[in-house]
């Protein structure tokens, strides 16, 4: 579809898993089947990128550093040198292929990071609190931030002019220094950050990772949970998730608390993984399954704001 068509209808922001089994080809030409088709979507990608970084890290021969927090959260500890490879990685390499493939498959794709036109933005978190040989400490230097605000405006303005905004960490992290608002590029998580647009635009959340969805037992694909609607339905879903499933799953319920009516967390891989998706594939989160729970969504997750990993983690694949 040319620019300068517009599409009113339903919105769905599709965000592509970083883990190296993903291959984005099939999410790429799902979007734009979903886009050329008489489906009525409107579509917003979105991805992160952790493993491509480590790896341009290592390559450069720096060793990528992880930290916990005092709640047991792993994460990366983002200091200036590791936030200048992922200015170049993510919005720089990573974006600008992603909007290719999406051209390349006839869509009028956009590439925008979060600091592009404020589109994310939040509080820069300079030090973060960790947990080094069992004591409490403040490490200071870190390029990290809690996502409080998604420009709508932006988005709609691309939106209804027949464009699709591709978007991609970081965000813009805001200081105070003297009475005046300093914006400095930092980390964001990227699934926290596609569940804050999926708010924003009122859209459905899509999670596609490198597995069928929410699986009660990780070893047997028979077990994936289909429709989660109910209070009992959550409780047994987050009972059963681990490693960086937890994760997603915290930016689900960010999402389903602000706005997004259902999210589902499906297969990249899978044969057209956007429609098989929308259409029953994988994991459905509806809004009802957190009955009346209005908590807070800023949990300690946000001290270290990318590539957050739980202590399961460590030794398997990420998906960010």
């Amino acid at each position: 579809m040319s620019a300068g068509e517009s599409r009113a209808s339903e919105r769905v922001v599709v965000k592509i898993g970083g883990a190296r089994a993903v291959d984005p080809a099939g999410a790429l030409g799902g979007v734009a089947e979903l886009l050329d088709s008489e489906s009525g979507y409107d579509a917003v990608l979105t991805h992160g990128g952790s493993t491509a970084v480590d790896e341009t890290l290592e390559r450069l021969g720096i060793d990528p550093e992880y930290v916990e927090t005092p709640s047991g959260v792993v994460g990366r500890f983002t200091d200036r040198e590791t936030m200048e490879v992922f200015e170049m990685v993510l919005p720089g390499r990573l974006n600008t292929d992603l909007v290719a493939g999406l051209r390349s498959e006839g869509v009028d794709a956009v590439g925008l990071s979060g600091v592009d036109g404020g589109l994310l933005s939040g509080p820069r978190r300079s030090a973060v609190r960790v947990l080094e040989d069992g004591k409490r400490k403040i490490r200071r230097g870190d390029h990290s931030g809690s996502l409080r605000d998604v420009d709508g405006g932006l988005l709609e303005t691309l939106l209804s002019s027949g464009y699709t905004p591709v978007v991609s960490p970081p965000m813009a992290g805001i200081e105070n220094e003297d009475g005046e608002a300093v914006v400095t590029p930092v980390n964001v998580d990227a699934d926290r950050a596609a569940a804050a647009v999926a708010a924003e635009l009122d859209a459905t959340l899509l999670l596609l990772t490198d597995v069928p969805g929410v699986l009660a037992d990780p070893d047997d694909e028979t077990t994936l949970f289909g429709r989660v609607e109910t209070p009992a339905d959550w409780e047994r879903l987050t009972a059963a998730a681990e490693g960086f499933m937890r994760r997603k799953l915290m930016a689900v319920e960010a999402a389903l608390q602000n706005g997004t009516a259902r999210a589902i967390v499906a297969d990249a891989n899978a044969e057209q993984p956007v429609r098989s998706a929308l259409d029953g594939g994988g994991t459905h989160i509806h809004a009802s399954a957190l009955g009346h729970s209005n908590g807070d969504t800023e949990s300690d997750n946000s001290e270290i704001a990318t590539s957050d990993r739980t202590k399961h983690e460590q030794t398997g694949e990420r998906d960010t």
